[in-house]
């Protein structure tokens, strides 16, 4: 199992990339009232049938030709649902997919959060030509990274040039610090 949630997310959203999205909608919304974790990665790739989406659990089960195995989606959706939380898999052929993992937030045997600054960066980097739309919301505190935004801001500037990958993994880590206000996600 990986260690940390944000891990999980990069793996989800690393399928998204495979699936041939244009769009990845990343969000974490930690909610005290409620007591819960809630990650839900979109995206606008080529879906799955209604049969894929039984067998996307099984971690025998994978589309990938380089392994016998997909163990990142069975891990996520037994690490929420082992926090007392739930898991949950939306979509449409043609359309995309919905995938949602929520935590109960105080669980004792919820994973960390984990390093979402580096999970980001990483994506937003590795994967120019797709569009992140990150949000990071902590009660009524949020924030939110448009990498269409800063596309068209940009230009053509790489997301890897050194000074602009800086300030996207600045951006990442000060406003989600100023989010959490010295809280523990």
């Amino acid at each position: 199992m990986m260690p940390e949630i944000s891990l999980n997310i990069l793996d989800v959203a690393e399928n998204s990339v495979r699936a041939g999205a244009a769009h990845v909608g990343i969000d974490v919304v930690i909610e005290t009232k409620s007591d819960t974790l809630a990650v839900t990665i979109t995206d606008d790739g080529k879906g799955m049938t209604e049969e894929q989406v039984r067998q996307v659990t099984d971690p025998f089960f994978t589309t990938r030709t380089t392994r016998r195995v997909g163990l990142g989606v069975p891990f996520f959706k037994m690490a929420a649902e082992l926090s007392g939380g739930s898991f949950s898999i939306d979509s449409v052929p043609g359309e995309g997919t919905k995938v949602k993992a929520v935590f109960g937030l105080s669980h004792v045997d919820r994973m960390p959060l984990g390093d979402m600054t580096s999970t980001m960066h990483t994506l937003i980097t590795m994967h120019e030509d797709i569009a992140f739309l990150y949000r990071y919301v902590y009660d009524e505190d949020s924030f939110q990274l448009d990498t269409a935004e800063m596309r068209e801001i940009l230009g053509d500037i790489s997301f890897t040039d050194p000074e602009i990958s800086q300030y996207i993994r600045e951006y990442l880590s000060e406003n989600e610090k100023e989010v959490r206000k010295g809280r523990e996600a």
